[in-house]
Protein backbone atom coordinates (compact mmCIF):
# COMPACT_ATOMS: atom_id res chain seq x y z
CA UNK A 1 0.00 0.00 0.00
CA UNK A 2 1.09 3.97 -0.66
CA UNK A 3 2.58 6.01 1.87
CA UNK A 4 0.15 9.14 1.50
CA UNK A 5 1.36 12.60 1.78
CA UNK A 6 -1.36 15.62 1.20
CA UNK A 7 0.16 18.63 -0.48
CA UNK A 8 -1.70 22.71 0.66
CA UNK A 9 -0.48 25.18 -1.55
CA UNK A 10 -1.48 28.95 -2.38
CA UNK A 11 -1.82 29.96 -5.86
CA UNK A 12 0.98 32.11 -6.44
CA UNK A 13 2.52 31.06 -9.65
CA UNK A 14 5.55 30.14 -8.00
CA UNK A 15 3.69 27.61 -5.42
CA UNK A 16 1.84 26.07 -7.98
CA UNK A 17 4.85 25.27 -10.03
CA UNK A 18 6.46 23.98 -6.59
CA UNK A 19 3.43 21.82 -5.97
CA UNK A 20 3.63 19.77 -9.57
CA UNK A 21 7.44 19.68 -9.18
CA UNK A 22 7.37 17.95 -5.80
CA UNK A 23 4.02 15.90 -6.90
CA UNK A 24 5.56 14.68 -9.73
CA UNK A 25 8.66 13.40 -7.46
CA UNK A 26 6.77 12.05 -4.55
CA UNK A 27 4.71 9.85 -7.33
CA UNK A 28 8.17 8.77 -8.84
CA UNK A 29 9.38 7.68 -5.07
CA UNK A 30 5.80 5.80 -5.01
CA UNK A 31 3.74 8.31 -3.04
CA UNK A 32 0.26 8.92 -3.56
CA UNK A 33 -0.36 12.19 -3.46
CA UNK A 34 -3.48 13.85 -2.37
CA UNK A 35 -3.56 17.74 -2.81
CA UNK A 36 -5.95 20.47 -1.65
CA UNK A 37 -5.69 23.96 -3.16
CA UNK A 38 -6.47 26.99 -0.89
CA UNK A 39 -9.56 28.67 -2.31
CA UNK A 40 -8.55 32.42 -2.90
CA UNK A 41 -10.45 31.51 -6.04
CA UNK A 42 -12.34 29.51 -7.87
CA UNK A 43 -10.90 30.47 -11.06
CA UNK A 44 -7.22 29.63 -10.38
CA UNK A 45 -8.68 26.85 -8.49
CA UNK A 46 -10.36 25.42 -11.75
CA UNK A 47 -7.51 26.26 -14.14
CA UNK A 48 -5.27 24.35 -11.79
CA UNK A 49 -7.25 21.25 -11.19
CA UNK A 50 -7.83 20.81 -14.82
CA UNK A 51 -3.53 20.92 -15.74
CA UNK A 52 -3.01 18.69 -13.10
CA UNK A 53 -5.56 16.05 -14.50
CA UNK A 54 -4.40 16.91 -17.57
CA UNK A 55 -0.95 16.01 -16.15
CA UNK A 56 -2.54 12.45 -14.36
CA UNK A 57 -1.74 14.01 -11.29
CA UNK A 58 -4.14 12.27 -8.28
CA UNK A 59 -6.39 15.82 -7.33
CA UNK A 60 -8.42 15.36 -3.94
CA UNK A 61 -10.33 18.04 -1.99
CA UNK A 62 -10.38 16.22 0.96
CA UNK A 63 -7.58 15.28 3.15
CA UNK A 64 -7.25 11.60 3.28
CA UNK A 65 -7.68 9.41 6.99
CA UNK A 66 -4.39 7.89 6.40
CA UNK A 67 -2.22 10.62 5.71
CA UNK A 68 1.01 10.89 6.93
CA UNK A 69 2.31 13.89 5.82
CA UNK A 70 1.14 17.28 5.37
CA UNK A 71 3.10 19.94 2.98
CA UNK A 72 2.44 23.12 2.63
CA UNK A 73 3.74 25.26 0.24
CA UNK A 74 4.18 28.82 0.76
CA UNK A 75 4.99 31.25 3.38
CA UNK A 76 4.13 31.75 7.05
CA UNK A 77 0.83 32.73 6.37
CA UNK A 78 0.10 29.77 4.31
CA UNK A 79 1.56 27.58 6.35
CA UNK A 80 -0.94 29.08 9.55
CA UNK A 81 -3.76 28.89 7.22
CA UNK A 82 -2.98 25.66 6.30
CA UNK A 83 -3.30 24.34 10.40
CA UNK A 84 -6.51 26.20 9.98
CA UNK A 85 -7.89 24.12 7.16
CA UNK A 86 -6.71 21.16 8.54
CA UNK A 87 -8.30 21.78 12.04
CA UNK A 88 -5.03 21.64 14.09
CA UNK A 89 -3.71 17.90 12.58
CA UNK A 90 -2.19 15.69 14.50
CA UNK A 91 -0.53 14.66 11.04
CA UNK A 92 3.73 15.98 10.77
CA UNK A 93 3.74 19.15 8.38
CA UNK A 94 6.58 20.94 6.51
CA UNK A 95 6.88 24.04 4.86
CA UNK A 96 8.35 24.55 1.84
CA UNK A 97 8.69 28.24 1.43
CA UNK A 98 7.72 30.25 -1.59
CA UNK A 99 6.77 33.50 0.63
CA UNK A 100 9.32 35.58 2.49
CA UNK A 101 10.58 35.65 5.59
CA UNK A 102 9.39 31.74 6.04
CA UNK A 103 10.09 31.03 9.71
CA UNK A 104 8.19 28.01 9.96
CA UNK A 105 9.91 26.51 6.38
CA UNK A 106 12.41 23.84 6.54
CA UNK A 107 13.13 23.93 2.61
CA UNK A 108 13.24 25.91 -0.26
CA UNK A 109 11.60 24.68 -3.77
CA UNK A 110 15.18 23.86 -5.06
CA UNK A 111 15.56 21.66 -1.98
CA UNK A 112 13.07 19.11 -3.21
CA UNK A 113 15.18 16.41 -3.68
CA UNK A 114 16.81 16.83 -0.72
CA UNK A 115 13.69 16.53 1.64
CA UNK A 116 12.39 13.55 -0.16
CA UNK A 117 15.81 11.72 0.61
CA UNK A 118 15.82 12.53 4.21
CA UNK A 119 11.95 11.76 4.85
CA UNK A 120 12.28 8.24 3.18
CA UNK A 121 15.43 7.69 5.07
CA UNK A 122 13.68 9.04 8.64
CA UNK A 123 16.33 11.41 8.86
CA UNK A 124 14.32 14.22 10.70
CA UNK A 125 13.37 15.04 13.80
CA UNK A 126 9.84 16.03 14.74
CA UNK A 127 9.35 19.69 17.16
CA UNK A 128 6.31 19.52 19.37
CA UNK A 129 4.43 22.82 19.27
CA UNK A 130 1.39 23.55 21.62
CA UNK A 131 -1.41 26.09 19.92
CA UNK A 132 -2.83 28.84 22.39
CA UNK A 133 -6.84 28.57 23.29
CA UNK A 134 -8.80 31.01 24.00
CA UNK A 135 -12.47 30.77 25.54
CA UNK A 136 -14.20 34.16 24.60
CA UNK A 137 -17.79 34.65 26.16
CA UNK A 138 -20.18 37.14 25.64
CA UNK A 139 -23.43 37.66 26.93
CA UNK A 140 -25.10 35.26 24.70
CA UNK A 141 -22.65 32.65 24.08
CA UNK A 142 -19.27 31.09 24.34
CA UNK A 143 -16.75 30.37 21.47
CA UNK A 144 -13.32 28.31 21.28
CA UNK A 145 -10.45 29.54 19.46
CA UNK A 146 -6.75 28.37 18.75
CA UNK A 147 -3.78 29.85 17.89
CA UNK A 148 -0.13 29.12 16.72
CA UNK A 149 1.51 32.28 16.98
CA UNK A 150 -1.08 34.75 19.19
CA UNK A 151 -4.38 35.97 20.27
CA UNK A 152 -4.90 39.83 20.19
CA UNK A 153 -6.83 41.75 21.86
CA UNK A 154 -7.90 45.44 20.63
CA UNK A 155 -10.30 47.78 20.60
CA UNK A 156 -12.10 47.87 16.79
CA UNK A 157 -11.98 51.63 16.71
CA UNK A 158 -8.92 53.56 17.61
CA UNK A 159 -9.53 54.39 21.02
CA UNK A 160 -7.54 53.33 24.08
CA UNK A 161 -8.66 50.02 25.41
CA UNK A 162 -9.34 49.28 29.12
CA UNK A 163 -8.67 45.91 30.51
CA UNK A 164 -8.74 44.35 33.74
CA UNK A 165 -5.55 41.18 33.47
CA UNK A 166 -5.74 38.46 35.67
CA UNK A 167 -2.89 35.61 36.05
CA UNK A 168 -4.21 32.55 37.96
CA UNK A 169 -7.07 34.40 39.70
CA UNK A 170 -4.71 37.15 40.79
CA UNK A 171 -5.27 40.78 39.93
CA UNK A 172 -2.67 42.06 37.69
CA UNK A 173 -3.37 45.52 36.82
CA UNK A 174 -5.84 47.48 35.14
CA UNK A 175 -4.33 48.28 31.43
CA UNK A 176 -5.00 50.98 29.77
CA UNK A 177 -3.39 50.84 25.54
CA UNK A 178 -4.01 50.19 22.42
CA UNK A 179 -4.26 46.32 23.44
CA UNK A 180 -2.70 42.65 24.79
CA UNK A 181 -0.73 40.16 23.01
CA UNK A 182 -0.68 36.89 24.16
CA UNK A 183 1.80 34.62 22.69
CA UNK A 184 3.40 31.15 22.61
CA UNK A 185 6.85 30.65 22.09
CA UNK A 186 7.18 29.85 18.83
CA UNK A 187 4.96 32.72 18.48
CA UNK A 188 7.49 34.93 20.11
CA UNK A 189 9.36 35.97 16.83
CA UNK A 190 6.11 36.86 15.38
CA UNK A 191 4.00 40.16 16.21
CA UNK A 192 4.97 39.62 19.47
CA UNK A 193 8.45 40.49 18.22
CA UNK A 194 7.69 43.50 16.74
CA UNK A 195 5.68 44.71 19.51
CA UNK A 196 8.94 44.77 21.47
CA UNK A 197 8.08 41.41 23.03
CA UNK A 198 10.84 38.82 23.54
CA UNK A 199 12.39 36.05 22.03
CA UNK A 200 11.67 33.00 23.79
CA UNK A 201 13.02 29.47 23.09
CA UNK A 202 10.53 26.87 22.05
CA UNK A 203 12.08 24.54 24.30
CA UNK A 204 10.76 26.93 27.04
CA UNK A 205 7.30 26.19 28.84
CA UNK A 206 5.86 29.35 28.65
CA UNK A 207 3.29 32.08 27.92
CA UNK A 208 4.23 35.32 26.95
CA UNK A 209 1.73 38.73 27.33
CA UNK A 210 3.16 41.43 25.05
CA UNK A 211 1.10 45.21 26.49
CA UNK A 212 0.65 47.06 23.09
CA UNK A 213 1.63 50.76 23.54
CA UNK A 214 0.60 51.08 27.37
CA UNK A 215 -0.36 54.29 29.10
CA UNK A 216 1.98 54.86 31.86
CA UNK A 217 0.90 58.38 33.88
CA UNK A 218 0.49 59.64 36.57
CA UNK A 219 -3.49 58.26 36.00
CA UNK A 220 -2.89 54.99 34.46
CA UNK A 221 -0.02 52.73 35.56
CA UNK A 222 0.43 49.78 32.82
CA UNK A 223 3.24 47.12 32.39
CA UNK A 224 5.37 48.48 29.73
CA UNK A 225 7.24 45.81 29.36
CA UNK A 226 6.55 41.89 28.33
CA UNK A 227 5.68 38.99 30.87
CA UNK A 228 7.45 35.63 30.61
CA UNK A 229 4.76 33.30 32.16
CA UNK A 230 4.85 29.71 33.01
CA UNK A 231 2.56 27.80 30.20
CA UNK A 232 0.46 26.23 33.24
CA UNK A 233 -1.19 30.06 34.04
CA UNK A 234 -4.65 31.06 32.76
CA UNK A 235 -4.55 34.41 31.76
CA UNK A 236 -8.11 36.20 32.21
CA UNK A 237 -8.57 39.65 30.37
CA UNK A 238 -12.33 41.20 31.08
CA UNK A 239 -12.71 44.58 28.96
CA UNK A 240 -14.03 47.81 31.11
CA UNK A 241 -16.41 49.43 28.15
CA UNK A 242 -15.95 52.98 28.23
CA UNK A 243 -16.87 54.14 24.98
CA UNK A 244 -18.21 51.19 22.99
CA UNK A 245 -19.48 47.55 23.48
CA UNK A 246 -17.31 46.06 20.43
CA UNK A 247 -13.60 44.12 21.28
CA UNK A 248 -11.43 43.01 18.37
CA UNK A 249 -9.79 39.39 18.55
CA UNK A 250 -7.26 38.76 16.55
CA UNK A 251 -6.28 34.78 16.28
CA UNK A 252 -2.80 34.51 14.04
CA UNK A 253 -3.64 37.63 11.98
CA UNK A 254 -7.55 37.13 11.20
CA UNK A 255 -9.36 39.17 12.77
CA UNK A 256 -12.99 38.55 14.38
CA UNK A 257 -15.11 41.53 16.39
CA UNK A 258 -17.46 40.28 19.32
CA UNK A 259 -20.00 42.45 21.13
CA UNK A 260 -20.56 42.36 25.09
CA UNK A 261 -17.72 40.20 25.23
CA UNK A 262 -17.62 39.17 29.35
CA UNK A 263 -14.28 37.96 29.84
CA UNK A 264 -11.75 35.94 27.74
CA UNK A 265 -9.44 33.23 28.83
CA UNK A 266 -6.04 31.92 27.83
CA UNK A 267 -4.55 29.09 28.08
CA UNK A 268 -1.84 26.83 26.36
CA UNK A 269 -4.07 24.21 24.75
CA UNK A 270 -3.88 20.50 25.49
CA UNK A 271 -3.46 20.20 21.64
CA UNK A 272 0.22 19.14 19.80
CA UNK A 273 0.98 20.28 16.21
CA UNK A 274 4.08 18.57 14.95
CA UNK A 275 6.61 20.08 12.55
CA UNK A 276 8.98 18.07 10.50
CA UNK A 277 12.57 19.55 10.66
CA UNK A 278 16.03 18.50 9.71
CA UNK A 279 17.74 16.49 12.08
CA UNK A 280 20.45 19.16 12.50
CA UNK A 281 17.66 22.26 13.38
CA UNK A 282 18.61 24.71 15.79
CA UNK A 283 16.03 27.43 16.55
CA UNK A 284 18.85 29.90 17.63
CA UNK A 285 20.92 29.23 14.49
CA UNK A 286 17.23 29.38 12.21
CA UNK A 287 16.78 33.23 14.64
CA UNK A 288 20.01 34.59 13.35
CA UNK A 289 19.37 33.44 9.94
CA UNK A 290 16.15 35.39 9.58
CA UNK A 291 16.25 38.01 12.03
CA UNK A 292 19.95 39.37 12.47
Amino acid sequence: MKRVITINSNDLEKSLYTKELLTKKLEENNFLVSSKLEENTIETKNILVEKLLNSDFQVSEQIEKNTELIISIGGDGSFLKTIQDFKFPNVPMVVINTGHLGFFAEFDPDEIDEFIELYKNNDFTIQEVHPLKGSICTKESSKDIYAVNEIVIKSVCSRTLHLDLRVNENKIQNFSGDGMLISTPIGSTAYNYSAGGSIIDPSLDTLQLTPLAPMNTIVYRSFTSSIVLSAKSTISIVPEYRFENSILVVVDGNEYRFNDITDIHIVRSDLKLKLLRRSDFEFWKRASEKFL
